[in-house]
């Protein structure tokens, strides 16, 4: 398997997933598309760039530049700052793992979180099974023991001004770190302990005003835990997807447009607006799929019981098309707005 995504990968080097992409590929656990891309290690920027569809996504180098200067001051000195803000005791042990290998930095977790109850843990490395695959997690947080508890505590860029944040962007971070949570029970499971030591709650530390000071609010992740559960479950098993690929398939970004376009070609994807703040890849797939449903965004789409193309909700709205017995009642619906629309109109 291995072997087979580094062929569909080609010679560049792999993307690594991280608790975005997961959090971003469990909010639409149908698109095959994603899965394959992701589990090689694609780039999807450079692959949106060949296509001649780059998109927008990402922070900007400010917002990067920002967000490592303050995490770099909240951990100087053995992360004193941080110990400040979460209330945390100056004789709590602190480990940072950032300096050690990959496989050095799993071992060293796992005996780091096997053994301490009270300790600072600063750059852990995590796994999680997706889709059939173990992903390691490289996340910048630190998880420490809080009234003989893990706690995920997770550190953002954005603002929280007057005791308010960005609803989107609180939204995401509870994702990643909900990622984040699930993998630490996963390892306590592996280790045979109680995976309920790792807390439901989650540290989200952020610039408070608009200033570097440092303001900490506590978020229960319990619902994003329970959807993670149930998209993982239900993603497809990368190896299947694989599977069915024709040998020749590859998406190494230096091919020609043409065959990238074509190797795509064998892809289910699965688009919806949403995709464009979550995919890199989503000004492609929202081009190709241009008069279909999946534009108009889920709810239309499911509303409209699974007639694919705009151009047949039309006849079916002006009669112009007789309705199968499964359109039946959508048919009925749509000739509804129609009227409804005309009369208001007209």
């Amino acid at each position: 398997m291995d072997d087979r995504l580094n062929q569909l990968r080609g010679p560049a080097k792999a993307k690594r997933h991280n608790a975005r992409t997961i959090a971003a590929l469990t909010g639409n656990p149908g698109c095959s598309r994603r899965a394959v891309l992701d589990a090689a290690g694609v780039d999807k920027v450079k692959l949106g760039e060949q296509l001649g569809f780059p998109g927008s996504f990402g922070q900007s180098r400010f917002a990067l530049s920002r967000g490592n200067a303050f995490e770099a001051m909240l951990k100087a000195d053995d992360c004193e700052l941080l110990r400040s803000v979460l209330g945390a005791s100056s004789s709590l042990a602190y480990q940072d793992l950032g300096a050690s290998s990959v496989d050095d930095r799993h071992a060293q977790t796992v005996k780091a979180i096997a053994g301490a109850r009270a300790a600072l843990i600063d750059h852990p490395l995590l796994t999680l099974d997706v889709a059939g695959q173990t992903v390691y997690l490289e996340p910048d947080l630190v998880a420490y023991a809080n009234q003989g508890r893990l706690q995920v505590v997770e550190i953002k860029s954005f603002a929280i001004v007057d005791d308010q944040a960005d609803s989107a962007k609180v939204s995401a971070a509870a994702v990643q770190a909900a990622v984040y949570v699930l993998a630490l029970r996963e390892l306590l499971t592996r280790l045979g302990q109680d995976p309920m030591l790792v807390s439901h709650e989650v540290v989200l530390v952020c610039p408070e005003n608009f200033s570097l000071s440092p303001k900490a609010v506590v978020l229960d992740v319990r619902k994003q835990l329970s959807t993670l559960r149930r998209q993982l479950s239900r993603l497809s098993s990368v190896s299947s997807l694989i599977a069915e690929l024709p040998d020749f398939v590859s998406f190494d970004v230096t091919l020609e447009p043409a065959a990238l376009v074509e190797a795509l070609g064998h892809i289910e994807p699965r688009y919806a607006p949403e995709c464009l703040s979550a995919c890199e890849l989503s000004v492609y797939c929202r081009h190709e799929a241009a008069g279909g449903t999946a534009v108009l965004g889920r709810t239309v789409r499911e509303a409209l019981g699974g007639i694919e193309s705009v151009d047949e909700v039309l006849a079916l709205a002006e009669g112009r098309q007789a309705p199968t017995e499964d359109q039946a009642e959508s048919a009925a619906l749509l000739q509804a707005a129609l009227r409804l629309r005309n009369e208001a109109l007209y």
